[in-house]
């Protein structure tokens, strides 16, 4: 029998908070200037192979203002669609654990101490998570819930090579339990349409997700954008990437397989336009989203289907 959440499939975020905190969150994405360890030598210098020079931090604040300025920022922009005044600090941009701790406490401090913060949620990698930055995490998350965001992307080695990922599986599942023994919740990027991969291989991600201890997961579709490694690559190897009938396929197939139990924060995402080389056909996010939404009525889709 499936299970409904709302009007939805799947067990979005956009349920999970109104179920939590009676009420929508807006997230205000902020960028406090940190750099990553695959960008500055330590185990690469050119970043993963998808990454843009924003640190996959394109929508994110101006990183010269404070992190203060950049919520006041973030509040105005939001103001002409959200009507509410409860906010997510959502520190996107690099690797957001890799950096003093001393300035990790100063940036997190200030961003979860806003009256209008209701959660902390950071990206960041999970070889940045030594035992100085859980504590500190452990320490945050008494004062308001904190979020941890890994990029895990895929479990396969071939294509974590790719990628340039930079480190081991083994890492990531340590990470996984370092973190939930502070139960401090975990959600998972992982990217659908990478080369060479094929729907089945996404799927063993998603079954591999399934035993891990996460409470979140973002599946993002593979985007092409200038000024990036992948860019050049596509250039002199082309290589086929989904349509949108074809991606709803792969994530409607995703969903099914996962956990219901999982809170799905993101089922695509969207590249800046003016960087945006492939596939175009996600430059409409919202009427993605609504075709997404059709796609997985009319073939009576729900999370964990599978499952059951």
């Amino acid at each position: 029998m499936a299970i409904y959440w709302g009007e939805k499939r799947y067990y979005s975020l956009d349920h999970y908070l109104r179920q939590t905190y009676g009420r929508k969150l807006y997230k205000i994405s902020l960028n406090a200037g940190m750099t990553c360890p695959n960008r500055d030598g330590t185990c690469g210098n050119r970043g993963c192979i998808f990454c843009s020079t924003g640190g996959s931090g394109d929508f994110a604040s101006d990183k010269d203002l404070t992190i203060t300025a950049q919520l006041d920022e973030g509040r105005a922009q939001a103001a002409r669609k959200y009507p509410g005044s409860s906010y997510i600090a959502y520190f996107q941009a690099y690797t957001n654990t890799y950096a003093p701790i001393s300035y990790l406490r100063k940036v997190f401090t200030e961003a979860i101490r806003h009256p209008d913060i209701e959660i902390l949620d950071i990206a960041t990698r999970p070889d940045c998570l030594d035992s100085e930055v859980l504590a500190l995490l452990a320490e945050l998350n008494r004062i308001k819930p904190v979020w941890i965001e890994l990029g895990l992307q895929t479990i396969h080695p071939e294509s974590a090579d790719f990628i340039r990922r930079g480190y081991a599986l083994p890492v990531f599942d340590q990470a996984v339990k370092n973190l939930r023994k502070l139960q401090i919740p975990v959600i998972v990027h992982t990217i659908l349409g990478l080369p060479g991969e094929t729907v089945e291989q996404m799927l063993g991600t998603v079954r591999y997700l399934n035993t891990q201890d996460i409470q979140g997961v973002k599946f993002q579709l593979l985007h092409i954008l200038e000024q990036t490694d992948l860019a050049v690559y596509y250039r002199e190897h082309p290589f086929p990437l989904p349509d949108m009938e074809e991606y709803f396929e792969i994530v409607g197939s995703c969903l099914c397989t996962l956990r219901p139990d999982i809170v799905v924060h993101r089922l695509t995402g969207d590249g800046p336009k003016a960087l945006l080389i492939a596939p175009l056909w996600t430059g409409n996010k919202r009427q993605v989203l609504n075709q997404m939404q059709a796609y997985l009525k009319k073939h009576d889709i729900w999370q964990g289907k599978a499952l059951q």
